[in-house]
């Protein structure tokens, strides 16, 4: 598999939308391998980017953890039994859930499975206050893994010597993107990566 692997410092950071913008400027197919919550990330991606999506994989209920959401409904997320449904032919966005450390299992992490698809990453981090201390733990932990990371994207508002810091300091592209409002594929059109 070709394509991006999109994670973010935290759960609502702007993932979903970084990942739409993504598949749509670039053409590629989407995948979210692990969702948790009642909102389907793979349907707003769907209405955003209009591309190609892989809607498989684990879908659990409780809007929480993956570990905790597979607890609570009395199963196991297994790493190698998802890596079967990934798609093999063409360029994909691969959307995590939650972080990069957030526990998909009593022994693995998100950043595990980002490990086995070994696809670049681009990480989605918030512009406001923390962000700098956020983003370069995230980058920290992708790097002693042995993971590239392509750049972040900062999402909010314009906050632009929290997006130097991070460039500098991280050593990578950052690019900024705002709240869009409303939330449109003409919107994420317009938005250049």
């Amino acid at each position: 598999m070709q394509g991006l692997f999109v994670t973010g410092t935290d759960t609502g950071v702007g993932k979903t939308v970084v990942s739409a913008a993504l598949a749509l400027h670039n053409g590629y197919g989407y995948w979210k391998p692990i969702q948790t919550g009642p909102e389907s990330d793979t349907a707003e991606v769907r209405r955003l980017a209009a591309c190609q999506v892989l809607d498989q994989g684990v879908r659990l209920p409780d809007p929480v953890s993956p570990h905790l959401a597979a607890e609570r409904a009395g199963a196991k997320i297994e790493l190698s039994k998802i890596l079967l449904q990934a798609p093999t032919e063409g360029s994909w966005i691969v959307e995590g859930a939650g972080g990069v450390l957030v526990p998909v299992n009593d022994r693995e992490k998100m950043i595990d499975l980002m490990v086995l698809l070994a696809l670049p990453v681009v990480v989605a981090a918030r512009s406001t206050l923390g962000t700098i201390n956020h983003t370069l733990l995230t980058l920290a932990a992708l790097r002693s893994r042995g993971l590239h990371v392509d750049r972040v994207v900062v999402v909010g508002p314009a906050n632009p010597d929290n997006n130097t810091a991070i460039h500098e300091f991280g050593n990578l592209p950052v690019s900024a993107m705002p709240w869009f409002d409303p939330l449109t594929p003409e919107a994420l059109k317009g938005w250049k990566p």
